[in-house]
């Protein structure tokens, strides 16, 4: 397979129907690339303008006086295949073609699309789409998405790589990922998939050095033998997190009016995933909160599980997760325990859950978590923080994340709450560490990792 760096980090780019009209797509598409810090030449391409935001306009990227690397298409979808020739002729690599129009509209759609696949495979051309929202690469800034800035916010920097055959999911998905603070590394809308498919993209992204997670958003697949041959291969480098959709018999009528393809026995796919070592997920909130785990944490080395609270009944919750996940409940080591007892006020509960009761302060937090990170019999530390409490003080957020820092096994937290727990949270995100909103879901969490341990080590003997 070809490398995909030219869809993302292209030193030259061709936007073709770049429009000066605010808020058309080619005009996005040009100001978000203008107005990033993506350091490459942007050209824009349209027979009816001579200059757009102060730069020359082309009438055709066969007149752009270098080499163009890739070519990003928002044209009418009766165009499309003479400008894919255009691009032929002038030895463009690759191709992002946002317009819609193609397979999922039916038979003239279907031959439109047929056309413009001759003509990338005859010239050796690689495609991203058509019907698609394009790419987005956090490092390199490169940004086809044709949503305003002002309307949808981008990630910031991140370990997580994102692929999704639907581009109004994908960009709803980054959109709540931005707010929330969470990173991405690259996302990718595949759309109809002339060209490249998921499984490119897997191959791809399992030697990207800014990836360590990789999300995917799928209602079907090209090639389901070589999906579990590939998937194989990439979960013994770094997970694959997936949600499937067209999992009913209307879903599956659906995905074939989205994009034109037919999506198959979700039986098959939920065999598959569990055959491949792919991590299978029922929700947005669950796709990304188990990949943010995996993305960021350290594979615990076995199951037991330490819980600290300051509050009784959020560690009663944790524990009856902890169980229903087939994890265990850490039985800490003697000397711990004699050291808890020796360092903590009488009140609190020096077994596990560990209940620091409602008077905790940041202080006694840092010496449970300090302590437990030592002791051998913890493999995983759950941190259970309810912000309405009055001794909670900012300096919570310097604790967490100086022991992320050195933290030698997982360690997720878990707060609820309205305004104030909401602050915190999003302070204790961008300082790396990962917070999850009830003890079920950051337990489902710490279980996925050590999930994805034992796949893993099964794999590689």
């Amino acid at each position: 397979m070809k490398n995909l760096n030219c869809f993302f980090r292209p030193k030259t780019v061709a936007v073709i129907g770049a429009s000066k009209t605010v808020d058309k797509v080619g005009n996005v598409i040009l100001s978000n690339l203008l107005e990033s810090n993506f350091r490459g030449r942007v050209y824009p391409v349209n027979p009816y303008a001579d200059s757009i935001y102060g730069r020359k306009v082309f009438a055709s990227v066969k007149d752009i006086p270098e080499i163009v690397e890739l070519a990003v298409l928002a044209t009418r979808a009766e165009v499309v295949p003479q400008v894919m020739q255009d691009c032929a002729e002038k030895g463009v690599e690759g191709v992002i073609i946002v317009s819609g129009g193609f397979a999922e509209v039916g038979s003239e759609g279907i031959a439109r699309q047929k056309k413009i696949k001759e003509i990338a495979e005859q010239a050796d051309m690689r495609i991203i789409g058509p019907n698609c929202i394009g790419v987005y690469d956090s490092e390199s800034e490169m940004d086809t998405m044709f949503m305003p800035r002002y309307r949808m916010s981008r990630p910031r920097r991140g370990r997580i790589a994102f692929i999704t055959q639907s581009g109004a999911f994908g960009i709803a998905v980054l959109d709540w990922a931005a707010s929330r603070g969470f990173g991405v590394s690259k996302f990718i809308s595949l759309g109809n998939r002339v060209g490249v498919n998921e499984l490119d993209c897997l191959e791809y992204l399992a030697d990207d050095e800014h990836t360590r997670t990789i999300a995917l958003y799928l209602e079907s697949t090209v090639d389901g033998q070589r999906l579990i041959d590939t998937a194989k291969k990439v979960v013994k480098k770094k997970p694959i997190v997936a949600l499937k959709a067209g999992v009913t018999e209307k879903g599956v009528q659906a995905v074939s009016s989205h994009t034109g393809s037919l999506a198959g026995d979700d039986r098959i796919y939920d065999a598959a995933f569990k055959q491949s070592g792919i991590i299978r997920t029922y929700g947005p909130q669950d796709l990304f909160d188990v990949a943010r785990a995996l993305a960021n944490q350290p594979l615990p080395n076995g199951d037991r599980v330490a819980i600290i609270t300051n509050g009784g009944g959020f560690g009663v919750m944790a524990t009856d997760a902890v169980e229903e996940h087939r994890l265990k409940m850490a039985d800490f080591s003697e000397k711990t325990t004699k050291y808890l007892r020796g360092h903590m006020p009488p009140i609190v509960s020096i077994h596990n859950p560990v209940d620091l009761v409602g008077d905790a302060d940041a202080e006694r937090y840092r010496l449970a978590i300090e302590t437990l990170l030592k002791d051998p019999d913890t493999d995983g530390i759950v941190v259970i923080i309810l912000f309405q409490t009055p001794n909670l003080q900012p300096d919570i957020v310097g604790v967490l994340a100086s022991a992320a820092d050195k933290r030698n096994k997982p360690i997720l937290v878990c707060t609820a709450g309205g305004d104030f727990a909401e602050l915190h949270t999003r302070m204790l995100e961008r300082a790396g560490v990962q917070v999850y909103p009830s003890p079920r879901r950051v337990i489902r969490a710490m279980a996925t990792l050590l999930q994805y341990k034992k796949y893993r080590e099964r794999s590689v003997n």
